[in-house]
This record gives C-alpha cells, structure tokens and sequence, in this order.
C-alpha cells in the first residue's frame, strides 16, 4: 500500500521555490533562498520535501560530479536522462535509446532483472565553452 503525503505548508513552499530555479539546486541552496525570502522552514524539512517531491517524480535528483545531491522540478513523469553544464547549471533532458538498451543488455547477461539505472551526462554548455574561449589567453 503506497503512502500517501499531506500537502502542508512546507512541502508546497519547497515546490514553489524549486519551481523558480531555473536548473539543478542543492537542498541547503534552495533553504537559504526560502530563508532570505523569509520562511521559517528548517534546513531538514527542505531536505525531506525534496526526498518526498523526487519520489513521486515530481523533481528530478541527481548526484553532482562532487557527490552533493541536486534537484530540479520535473515536468516529465517518464524515465529519462540529462545533459547538465558543470559552470552555468543548465539542464537537457535527452533520450538514451542506447543506454537504455545497453543496461538492461548488461543486466541480463548478468542475470538481473529489474534493473534501473542513473545517467547525467556533465560538461559544458555552449554558451559556457564559448564564454571559456572568449577569456582564454591568446598566444
């Protein structure tokens, strides 16, 4: 039997302010912007909301390359994958046809089944690398 979260007052200031970040944000990140814009909510609610929010496929959550976890709103409830710039934080959200198949291939080879997986792709942004060209010295 799944349980079922009360929408309080916390949980739904957490949505909105995930809804207004334009890319991934860490939970401390997204506490302090609900703190300077006032809110009382605790830096442990912020994090069980987000928990909670990514559960039921409402944020996506990643790791960062630095192990730190990160969380986006999610308009997209089916299984997918993202591009995501080290420097600026934008986000892609791509389709895998070839990982797709490669995991569960790995998976049944090794006989696994029911096998999920996580992949982020991290690099730079177009914008990023041309910016990163742009104040590169010159020789």
């Amino acid at each position: 039997m799944a349980v079922v979260k009360r929408n309080t007052w916390q949980r739904e200031a957490v949505r909105a302010a995930l809804d207004s970040e334009s890319g991934f944000v860490s939970a401390q990140t997204l506490h302090a912007t609900l703190r300077d814009g006032g809110s009382p909510i605790g830096l442990a609610t912020v994090y069980r909301a987000l928990a909670d929010l990514a559960s039921v496929g409402d944020a996506d959550s990643l790791q960062s390359p630095e192990g730190e976890s990160l969380y986006r709103a999610c308009d997209t409830t089916t299984h997918h994958h993202h591009l995501i710039c080290r420097q600026c934080g934008k986000t892609v959200e791509i389709a895998a046809n070839d990982v797709e198949s490669w995991a569960q291939s790995v998976a049944s080879e090794n006989g696994f089944t029911s096998a999920h997986h996580v992949v982020d792709v991290f690099g730079l942004c177009p914008e990023c690398t041309a910016q990163r060209a742009a104040e590169a010295p010159r020789k």
